[in-house]
């Protein structure tokens, strides 16, 4: 409407821009085409000056090379001009090609045959079809188009389309992201604007983020903007002010609150309420007017009304059915004004240019004159120029040829010289020899050179050349054809497109009409066929009734005779019969014998039984109970942990019913087999004479005619059918009972009997142990049925708990030996599965009572030992421990007596420990770490002010220091008192070294007979305790070994006041990973509808962990965290298979360690939306279907879930470990802890846990902070760690040029502080043991302490001033993203602490830092030698700088292995897996390592010993089969001095440099044997030795300075890096050695850690075979660039497994796609991604693939088709077609891959272990030993046979 009502004000304007377009076009004698987006507009008279100069050259002319082809024309390769074919669109284009170049008239392509993008019509018809703007979104306007853009004006016309077609006549616009609508005429949802405006565009809704979160987008009016749906308290055009009535900051902060004013105004910033209206003064003569309240009020009232009032006139102006009307009228007359100005402009400009053209033209007349002249002077130059340039070409192609010549003379006469003297070393010639040989090919040349020239051939080259110019000529002749015919094909293949659909069509019709007749005539042979055989029939029939009646009549005379047999044998079949009768009755007497056998059973078994089932009544009686009376489920809780023995009843009874069934069975077959033996007997010999009468019978009848036996053949034949069936179920019952053994049976009755036994002895133990808790069940059943919600009852029932857990924990150990006895000898699985599954409810249990929290009630005499849960290992340098304590004051003890003891963790020697006690009034810490108590008295509050409830003390140990927090909260409100004491050790001591069989962990007192140490030497407590926390870990009172002397009825629990503790606790729930919350049938709470939403806030450090959960058979919905950021799973059935959704784009992080909000949103059964802390992270369609699930699993889920069917579609199979609240269904709360499957989850949310001490660096992370420090001032620091690898950088620091750093290095510690090192005497610290560092640098010395073994230096620059203790420095942890010496650290730090400016000594909380650069903050994965995945690039550097894809050589991206890693396979037994024939680790030779397979295989030392220049030994055993080959070789960085061992034609030869002199030392012998060999080689200061197997000593003197003769590291065994050597030895021997080496000693001392190990693997004994064998400590072979597995390939190979599981082949691309085939359990499986989704395909092998034999494997792809082939085994699968898929040339990966390039989605991710052979692609061998990396312990054709 507005465009409509605007166009008579617009028209007139456009109609006279282009009438003056027109006419200034006119008066230049030209007309303007039109071009669109700025191309240059090209008139008709250019066009004409085009053509003429195409037709002034002739087509198919010759031109000279330097004059080139003129303007519109292209030169062929064979030298020709011809016209361009750019459909008048462009006037130039390439030589050689034709293709166009500057395409005009907004056109492009080769030819300019096409419209770019955003345009739409015909590029090559021209005017008026030519390429035209997409007419989006004012298709109105299109024919106005060409004029506006042609105006003087150039007035840019707006297209909202990113493309256009036109579809059934109409064009169709593809709007850009911000429109929407046919013609992009609209904004699209969530943006707002008008886009019919010109100059007006969509802008995005601005809201300030106060709109409904629920919602995609903001919501605003499409016109306005303005924001619809303000959250509630916010209001405003943008939702950018708190509404009336509310104050605060409603952009930024989002907090808006209600006034608190009564009723009156605030203000809308502060807060502060408006003050009243003025009184009137008194001094004026104005009268004093008392208003009251109501009047203010209403004024209120008032004011507020005007504001709304305004507020509401806005809105109603922004709404108007008009506005957009008027605006849109406003900017149209604002559009005319400018036109007008800019025409009057333009006018003027018109004025002027026509003067100046005027002008230009009378110059431009003079210059032409001038340029005929110059131009006729040009030409001659020109003729001359190109004559000279002619035969300056030829010249220097003549010259040119030469010097390639003389080069290639060069090449051949270096070439033939180098070999000359590789063949003279080779053959070992002597001088005489080479100068015959020389001599000779001398004779040859001089015989060639006299041969005649090849003239006759070069005759032949020409002619052959001719040939070739005019098949070029040709071949450019149908190129032009070919051009002229292409445009035709699409007409063509449209054309016969629809001429096949008729022709299919037609064929369709034909071959229905011939299968009609077909039928018909079939039909009708048929027919005929029958009729004739109906006729034969008849007259057979009528034959047939003639006989018929004859033989009836005859019959009936003979029939007479048979009656008389026939009477006899019905007597016959009566006694038949009857005996028949007589076995049913047998057999009925045998079936009750049978039952009655059945009903045997013992009278202890049946005794326990019944005892069970009285067990589960009282137990039942006391669930009840407890259920109706515990309201906040901490009771529950309690008693849960003592319910256990249930579940051990009924396993029990279990394993009764199975014995009872073992011994009835066997007492049945032995009755059965004797009852049935005498049946036998009888029924034997009635058979027998039934037999004998039916055979006389049969004689008897026989004798009679066949007819008249007829009708009673079949009565006898009966007869004889039961006969024969009863007879050989007879004999199958003999043959049973005589195959019966009745020896086994005996034996499985005595095995059911001593199972009987075990069970009853159990049940009896079990009984004495529930006995007092039925005593209990009826103490608690008085004490609760009277409950009022009053502490003495409810502590009373809770310590009652407590005492039946401690009762039901005493009697575990019995029943876990009596279990484990039964469980060796009872020969049913039912009864192994019943003994595990009660294992796991006891480990269940320990879990639940150690989050009890629960108090216990200290006497003085009493005492409890604690499980403390965490290894001992951890509290070595950092300890933690809270607990809640309350004293009982008004107790006489106390007053008498008033130091107590409270707690005593350590050895029981009383060496290393720690305590707490109360002495002179104080609390006081005591810690002591092997040498002098450190004692901490908190005497800032004495004791004796403590208040009579529940206070909270903390200790903590950070190495030698100590601190000790004590708080005290207030009952009446929040706020809380807290105190703190600090000390430290004075002596040496750091560690608190707790041996792990003799650390005890007493609270209360101790038991009698146990020595305190002196200063804890005290009284029991008395009063109350709770623990809370040991370091990271929750732990509970009832999680107790032992407990002495506690009664609950003289001392029931103390109530914890819930106004101090449980503000935070009530609402929030601690997750320790181990637990998890279920909430069945959640429908109670709320109903699945249209939108169905899931909320919860979690708190978290950690990486993984599984949030929510819900199954039904295969249907499953899963949330988790991976990687510290959401994946959300699901499947309800989909034909499409399961939905991802995933925070891909990382836009919210969630293990920072804070609360965040997440809800889940189904929308109308297809959408699901996830939302992060109010913001929409990402939401993805699916099928129409409705959520199918009744439970949900928060938090975690059972073992049996997590690793049932739904396991491959999780991300990890961890529980959460962290902080979770306020879960909502439906916007429904739920009380995780009151919901009945919930286990092992507790209240509150320590601190402490959700800290992050520890974190886990991968060798290419790091971590950072920058923080108020100065390490070069006084300074103390430390951390433990822990590693496998031997080098690595730990801490770096740097202040300018100093810096301080703390590495490893070949297994030591090393401190480095500018320049000064300290270095670790031990050299073994990369042992997977955590260690612990202390680093203190003082003006006067550095020390450096590992495992309280010290090292000092002195400080060399005692006057450092050091920086400011302002500034602020940054410092790293695991590696440095700066360029440094060492490689990034491989390992886990954790417990670091250090002395900073700014706080008090404490652990350093990682999660605080501000870079964390690929470091996982949670879990230590340092368990045993890991596999070596990490890329590293250069000497001793993991850290992968550059492209890691990029090939530089076969060795420049390979791992470092230590040897370390390769000795762990001697020390493993041959384990082998129960389904696999060969051991997963072949036996080898101890201490040695095989070398060859690739040409650089080798190991690298990096320590050179300091006198190495002065005196070089070398000791070494080989064994080889291998002719050349290099064994030993170092050298400097120039290779000038250098020392080599290596093997040529199989004698051993020790060759080094003495100056510029080379000594060689070779033996006469050859010791390619295979066998041993002790080889020892020496550099003296003047002379060198060789001694092999001590009995052959080689010398060699030589004249030398050690001083000159220097070498560096590395030090290369078995091989050298590429490129090395080559200078020193000949090439033969530079590459690996194949075979063994053994006991490496340098000077002395053995080589046992290498830095860097490139394939090599232990040296394996027994028999062998071609192969390539991957070793269990992991490894790959990467192919080499030749070798792609693209969309289409087939890859065969064979393989011997040594494990059920590994990954075989692997290959990925950078966008995701991948193709991964692996075993699991046997299985194999191929797994592929093509861009769209995963598919795969698998094979079972009926037998195993671990049977130690060969298996052939093949995979065949062919597109989006799969298939599996092992060993004729054949399986495929047709996944989704990619029809954008490429074909990648990506790595590809054999055995192995790295862990950073595996999908979450791939089950398996260890490395194969086995041999690998004849692996082939595309029916191409593929060789390993070529390949471009092997990275592991990987053996190249070697494999162990056994």
């Amino acid at each position: 409407m507005a465009l409509i009502s605007a166009w008579p004000l617009v028209s007139p304007v456009l109609f006279f821009l282009r009438c003056f377009s027109s006419s200034t076009a006119s008066s230049e004698g030209s007309v303007f085409q039109f071009d669109i987006e700025g191309s240059s507009a090209v008139s008709t008279q250019e066009a004409a000056v085009i053509r003429g100069q195409q037709q002034a050259v002739a087509t198919g002319s010759w031109v000279p090379f330097a004059e080139g082809c003129q303007e519109g024309f292209y030169r062929t390769s064979s030298g020709k001009c011809s016209p361009c074919n750019c459909n008048g669109n462009a006037n130039r284009c390439l030589d050689g090609s034709g293709i166009c170049v500057d395409c005009q008239r907004n056109t492009t392509g080769q030819h300019c045959e096409q419209c770019p993008d955003g345009f739409i019509g015909d590029a090559v018809s021209g005017v008026p079809t030519f390429c035209q703007p997409c007419p989006c979104p004012l298709p109105a306007l299109a024919k106005y188009v060409k004029s506006l853009l042609l105006s003087p004006l150039g007035w840019p016309f707006p297209s909202f389309a990113v493309s256009c077609y036109r579809k059934s006549g109409t064009v169709r616009c593809v709007c850009k992201e911000n429109y929407a609508g046919p013609n992009c005429e609209r904004c699209a949802p969530g943006y707002y604007g008008n886009p019919l405006l010109i100059g007006s565009t969509c802008k995005k809704c601005d809201c300030n983020g106060n709109s409904d979160p629920n919602l995609i987008f903001e919501d605003c009016d499409e016109v306005t903007g303005q924001c619809r749906s303000c959250l509630p308290h916010t209001s405003g055009f943008q939702c950018e002010r708190c509404a009336p009535g509310y104050f605060g900051d409603a952009r930024f902060a989002k907090n808006c609150t209600a006034c608190n004013c009564g009723g009156r105004m605030c203000d809308s910033h502060t807060g502060e309420c408006l003050a009243d209206s003025p009184e009137v003064s008194t001094d004026t003569d104005c009268p004093t007017i008392s208003c009251d309240k109501c009047i203010w009020d209403l004024t209120d009232d008032i004011r507020l009304s005007v504001l709304t009032i305004d507020e509401s006139k806005s809105t109603l102006l922004s709404i108007s059915t008009g506005v957009a009307a008027q605006r849109r009228l406003n900017d149209l007359n604002l559009t005319t004004t400018h036109l007008q100005e800019a025409m009057s402009k333009k006018m003027n400009h018109a004025m002027l240019w026509t003067i100046q053209v005027d002008d230009a033209a009378d110059e431009m007349n003079d210059l032409l004159r001038e340029v005929e002249t110059l131009d006729e002077q040009g030409t001659e130059a020109s003729s001359k120029g190109r004559l000279v340039q002619k035969e300056t070409m030829e010249i220097n192609s003549r010259a040119s040829q030469l010097v390639q010549q003389l080069n290639n003379i060069r090449d051949n006469i270096e070439e033939i010289s180098s070999k000359s003297k590789y063949y003279a070393i080779q053959q070992e010639l002597s001088p005489e020899e080479i100068a015959q040989k020389r001599s000779v090919a001398e004779e040859m040349l001089e015989e060639i050179k006299r041969r005649k020239p090849f003239t006759n051939q070069r005759q032949l080259a020409d002619e052959e050349e001719k040939a070739a110019e005019e098949l070029l000529q040709q071949m450019e002749a149908f190129h032009e054809k070919y051009n002229d015919t292409r445009s035709l094909v699409e007409d063509v293949l449209e054309q016969l497109s629809e001429q096949g659909v008729k022709l299919s069509d037609l064929e369709e019709a034909i071959g229905e009409a011939l299968d009609y007749v077909t039928q018909t005539e079939a039909t009708n042979r048929e027919n005929t066929a029958r009729l004739q055989r109906q006729e034969e029939q008849h007259e057979k029939i009528k034959e047939q009734m003639d006989e018929v009646n004859s033989t009836l009549l005859s019959a009936t005379t003979i029939l007479e005779g048979p009656q008389k047999v026939n009477s006899e044998l019905s007597e016959v079949i009566k006694n038949a019969s009857g005996f028949y009768a007589e076995i049913d009755g047998a057999k009925k007497e045998l079936q009750e014998k049978l039952a009655n056998l059945s009903l045997f059973d013992d009278d202890l078994v049946e005794k326990a039984m019944d005892h069970a089932l009285n067990l589960r009544r009282l137990a039942d009686e006391l669930e009840g109970n407890l259920y109706g009376v515990d309201s906040n489920g901490l009771v529950q809780r309690a008693i849960n942990a003592s319910n256990v023995y249930e579940n051990i009843a009924g396993y029990i009874e279990e394993a009764d019913k199975a014995a009872l069934l073992a011994l009835n069975t066997t007492n049945r077959v032995k009755d059965a087999a004797v009852g049935i033996d005498t049946q036998v007997i009888y029924h034997k010999g009635k058979s027998e004479e039934l037999l004998i009468q039916a055979m006389q019978l049969q004689r008897t009848a026989h004798d009679s005619s066949s007819y008249t036996i007829a009708d009673t053949s079949w009565q006898v034949n009966g007869t004889f059918a039961r006969m024969r069936a009863l007879r050989s179920q007879l004999m199958r019952a003999i043959a049973k009972m005589q195959s019966a053994e009745t020896e086994k049976a005996r034996e499985r009755l005595e095995q059911a009997q001593l199972q009987t036994a075990e069970a009853v002895s159990a049940t009896t133990t079990v009984t004495q142990a529930t006995t007092p808790m039925d005593e209990n069940v009826r103490l608690w059943s008085q004490n609760l049925q009277d409950f009022q919600h009053n502490s003495e009852a409810y502590d009373t029932a809770v310590h009652s708990a407590g005492d039946a857990v401690k009762k039901l924990s005493e009697v575990f150990p019995q029943l876990l030996d009596k279990l484990r006895r039964v469980e060796q000898k009872a020969p049913a699985n039912n009864i192994s599965s019943s003994i595990q599954r009660i294992r796991e409810l006891i480990a269940q249990t320990r879990s639940v009572a150690s989050k009890v929290q629960v108090s216990m009630m200290f006497e003085g005499q009493s005492a409890v030992e604690v499980n403390p849960k965490v290894n001992v290992e951890e509290l070595k340098s950092f300890t933690s421990m809270s607990l809640y304590i309350k004293l009982h004051k008004d107790n006489p003890q106390l007053a008498a007596s008033p130091e107590r003891f409270i707690l005593y963790l350590g050895n029981r020697n009383a060496k290393h420990y720690i305590g707490l006690a109360i002495k002179n009034d104080n609390l006081v810490y005591i810690y002591n770490l092997g040498g002098q108590d450190v004692e901490i008295p908190l005497d800032a509050k004495p004791v004796s002010t403590w208040p009579s409830y529940f206070s909270i003390i903390k200790i903590e140990r950070i190495g030698r220091h100590g601190k000790m927090f004590l708080t005290v909260p207030s009952l009446s409100s929040t706020a809380e008192e807290k105190f703190i004491k600090k000390g430290e050790v004075l002596g040496p001591g750091t560690l608190l070294n707790l041996e792990p069989e003799n650390a005890v962990f007493y609270v209360g007192g101790v038991p009698p007979g146990f020595k305190l140490p002196p200063s804890l030497n005290l009284p029991g407590f008395i009063g109350c305790l709770e623990l809370a926390t040991l370091n990271d870990d929750v732990i509970s009172l009832y999680n107790f070994k032992r407990v002495y002397n506690i009664d609950t009825t003289t001392s029931p629990p103390c109530a914890r006041d819930k106004l101090a503790f449980t503000q935070s606790r009530a609402v929030s729930y601690f997750f320790d990973g181990s637990g998890y919350a279920l909430a069945r049938n959640i429908e109670r709470r709320g109903k699945f509808s249209q939108v169905t939403r899931f909320d919860i806030e979690v708190r978290t450090p950690t990486d993984s962990g599984l949030i929510l959960l819900m199954i039904n058979g295969s249907m499953f919905f899963s949330l988790e965290m991976h990687n510290g950021f959401l994946c959300l799973r699901y499947d309800f059935g989909f034909s499409s298979g399961p939905v991802l959704l995933e925070d891909s784009t990382k836009k919210a992080r969630i293990n920072d360690a804070k609360f965040h909000e997440i809800s889940i949103i189904y929308h109308n059964s297809k959408k699901m939306i996830l939302v992060v802390d109010r913001r929409h992270i990402k939401s993805v369609e699916n099928e129409r279907t409705a959520m199918p699930f009744t439970d949900i699993y928060i938090g975690g889920a059972p073992a049996e879930i997590l690793h049932s069917s739904i396991s491959s579609h999780l991300a990890g199979s961890i529980g959460f470990k962290g902080c979770m609240k306020g879960f909502q269904f439906q916007k429904k709360d739920f009380n995780l802890l009151e919901e009945p499957g919930t286990l092992g989850i507790s209240y509150g949310c320590p601190e402490d846990s959700l800290m992050s001490r520890n974190a886990y660096f991968n060798g290419e992370s790091f971590i950072a902070s920058s923080q108020k420090v100065s390490l070069f001032n006084e300074f103390e620091g430390g951390f433990n760690f822990r590693t496998l690898q031997p080098s690595g950088l730990l801490f770096y620091y740097s202040e300018g040029s100093d810096v301080l750093s703390i590495s490893m290095e070949r297994g030591a510690v090393v401190l480095n502080a500018s320049g000064t090192k300290i270095q670790s005497p031990d050299r073994n610290y990369n042992d997977g043991k955590t260690h612990f560092i202390i680093t203190s640098v003082t003006p006067e010395r550095y020390e450096l302490t590992v495992d309280d073994k010290k090292q000092s230096k002195k400080n060399p620059v005692k006057d450092r001033a050091g920086k400011s203790p302002d500034s602020i420095n940054k410092f790293y942890f695991g590696g440095s993203p700066l360029r440094t010496q060492q490689a990034n650290f491989t390992g886990c730090i954790s417990n670091a602490y250090f002395t900073r400016l700014d706080q008090e000594v404490e652990v350093e909380d990682f999660q605080k830092y501000s870079e964390k650069v690929q470091a996982s903050l949670y879990g230590c994965p340092v368990e045993s030698p890991p596999v070596a995945l990490l890329h590293k690039k250069g000497k001793n550097s993991s850290k992968a700088k550059g492209n890691r894809n990029k090939k530089v050589g076969r060795d420049k991206d390979k791992i470092s292995q230590p040897s370390s890693g390769l000795k762990k396979l001697y020390q493993v037994n041959l384990q082998r897996e129960p389904q696999c024939h060969l051991p997963m680790n072949p036996k080898a030779t101890e201490h040695a390592y095989q070398f060859g397979g690739t040409a650089n295989s080798r190991q690298e030392f990096e320590h050179i010993p300091k006198d190495f220049s002065q005196r070089a030994q070398f000791s070494i055993s080989l064994k080889t089969h291998s002719s050349h080959g290099m064994i030993f070789y170092i050298s400097d960085q120039k290779e000038t001095n250098f020392m080599a061992l290596f093997i040529a034609h199989g004698r051993l030869i020790f060759m080094f440099n003495a100056g510029h002199q080379k000594i060689r030392i070779r033996s006469q012998e050859k010791y390619n044997d295979g066998l041993w060999h002790n080889v020892i080689f020496i550099r003296d200061k003047n002379i060198g030795r060789l001694i092999i197997d001590g009995l052959r000593v080689l010398e060699e003197p030589f004249d030398g300075n050690a001083n000159t003769w220097q070498v560096t590291e590395p030090l290369y065994i078995g091989g050298v890096a590429p490129g090395k050597a080559v200078k020193n030895i000949q090439i033969n021997s530079v590459y690996s050695f194949s075979g063994c080496l053994s006991n490496l000693q340098l000077n002395g001392r053995s080589l046992t850690s290498a830095s860097q190990t490139f394939s090599v693997t232990p040296c394996f004994e027994g028999p062998s075979e071609a192969g390539t064998y991957f070793s269990s400590e992991g490894g790959y072979v990467v192919l080499d660039e030749s070798f792609s597995l693209g969309l289409k390939f087939e890859v065969v190979f064979e393989i011997r497994p040594r494990s059920s599981s590994g990954i075989l082949l692997h290959g990925h691309s950078v966008n995701g796609e991948y193709l991964n085939m692996h075993m699991r359990n046997g299985q194999v499986t191929v797994k592929l991604n093509n861009g769209i989704r995963d598919f795969s395909t698998s094979v079972t092998l009926k037998q195993s693939l671990c049977d130690g034999r060969w298996h052939r494997i093949a995979v065949i792809r062919d597109a989006n088709v799969v298939q599996l082939d092992v060993d004729s085994e054949v399986n495929h699968v047709v996944g989704p077609l990619n029809p954008k898929a490429i074909d990648h040339r990506e790595p590809v990966f054999i055995g192995g891959v790295p862990e950073s390039l595996l999908t979450s989605s791939l089950t398996t991710r260890n490395s194969f272990i086995g041999c690998i052979r004849n692996f082939m692609i595309d029916e191409k061998p593929v060789s390993f030993s070529k390949a471009a990396l092997v990275s592991g312990a990987v053996s190249i054709n070697t494999c162990p046979a056994a």
